[in-house]
């Protein structure tokens, strides 16, 4: 079943946040996933979300995005989102409803 990292977020320091992009992108596609949002100005119609940025990752199980995330490429990147943005970030799983 195909997993899902959403995050959420404001740029608080883009210099840095670009740093993060270099270092985490191969990280990705090393690890199977793909990014299939992001999104810079992503509208809100409901609630207070941190921020307008969203990013939507797909990969192949929950087991290969816990895999990536812990990665230790993608735990050396981790560092400088956190620094440079504030929100959230979720692993949510695939359900295909019986289609």
């Amino acid at each position: 079943m195909a997993a899902f990292f959403i995050a959420q977020y404001v740029v608080k320091d883009a210099k840095l946040y670009r740093e993060y992009q270099g270092l985490a992108g191969p990280t990705i596609a090393a690890s199977g996933g793909e990014v299939i949002v992001f999104d810079v100005a992503a509208e809100t119609i409901e609630g207070t979300p941190p921020g307008p940025q969203t990013v939507i990752v797909k990969f192949e199980s929950t087991e290969a995005a816990k895999a990536w995330y812990n990665s230790p490429a993608y735990r050396e990147a981790l560092p400088k989102r956190l620094a440079a943005t504030e929100g959230f970030a979720i692993l949510s799983q695939s359900m295909n409803f019986g289609r």
